[in-house]
């Protein structure tokens, strides 16, 4: 038995613990119920914004969790079905348009103050949390919270769900009045600003036809959907009701209405004659 051999394989399978997988839980952070301190890194992949926005789907067909292939400038069936229903005047369509629609998740580089040793974590947050952000960015008082030797850290206040009468926690934000170095340790501040986890390559787009296939299982009769979180929030399904909905695409006077999974087939039967010229 070659020890060196084992004792390789060993630091091989520990170092896939803290960078895939199970490491991925490590990778990303969120906070919990309670007060905590975090610093906003400078985001290595553009210096200018620390922020990246990124589109997601919940539950379509029996994917959990879909990054839609617009982050990446890529073309999204998903997007285009909606695209069509809304050139309808079917309130069902547009129902179910507004259904099929991505949530923007937005990720930060963190530094969670008392683990600075763990490096840099990604929080992935919602839109209000997003918007408390940008008002302190256009704060001239605040100024840029980001910066490595006079920033600030930003105070967390998290709320569980028996305050917020739902079953998700609340985070709300706030600078703290003092501005600090991230760390005053140059090694250590050299390593959270180069060592961090790009949003846009953790994530990784499906194919245009396997997208359709998941929306082809949203659509079909026995299909089922749930909306969740990237950060394993409870999911929330769609009621029954609109799962045996029929929905068209045709707006004449004679309009005879489609199973969804027949107008999913129609949309899609020869994408080689349609127009190219999605929003995306």
């Amino acid at each position: 038995m070659d020890l060196n051999a084992i004792k390789k394989r060993l630091n091989d399978f520990q170092n896939q613990a803290n960078t895939s997988g199970g490491g991925q839980r490590q990778l990303f952070w969120k906070p919990s119920v309670g007060k905590q301190l975090i610093r906003v890194a400078p985001n290595k992949y553009n210096k200018d914004f620390p922020f990246t926005e990124m589109r997601f789907y919940y539950g379509i067909g029996s994917k959990r969790v879909m990054a839609s292939p617009s982050n990446w400038g890529e073309k999204d069936p998903i997007m285009e079905f909606a695209k069509q229903l809304r050139g309808t005047n079917d309130k069902e369509n547009w129902r179910l348009a507004k259904k099929l629609d991505p949530k923007t998740r937005i990720f930060a580089p963190v530094v969670v103050r008392g683990q600075e040793d763990e490096g840099v974590k990604l929080w992935q947050f919602g839109k209000e949390v997003y918007q408390e952000f940008l008002n302190m960015a256009a704060d001239d008082e605040i100024g840029d919270f980001t910066d490595i030797a006079g920033g600030r850290d930003i105070k967390l206040s998290t709320v569980g769900p028996e305050t917020t009468g739902t079953p998700y926690n609340k985070t709300s934000i706030g600078p703290s009045l003092k501005t600090s170095p991230i760390h005053t340790d140059a090694a250590l501040v050299e390593k959270l600003i180069d060592d961090q986890a790009d949003p846009m390559k953790v994530f990784k787009p499906l194919s245009y036809d396997e997208m359709k296939e998941a929306l082809q299982e949203f659509l079909s009769p026995d299909g089922e959907g749930e909306e969740g979180s990237i950060s394993s929030e409870p999911a929330v399904a769609f009621d029954s009701e609109e799962k045996k909905s029929n929905y068209s695409l045709d707006t004449t006077s004679t309009n005879v209405k489609k199973t969804k999974a027949a107008q999913f087939d129609d949309l899609f039967s020869d994408d080689k004659n349609k127009s190219d010229d999605m929003p995306f």
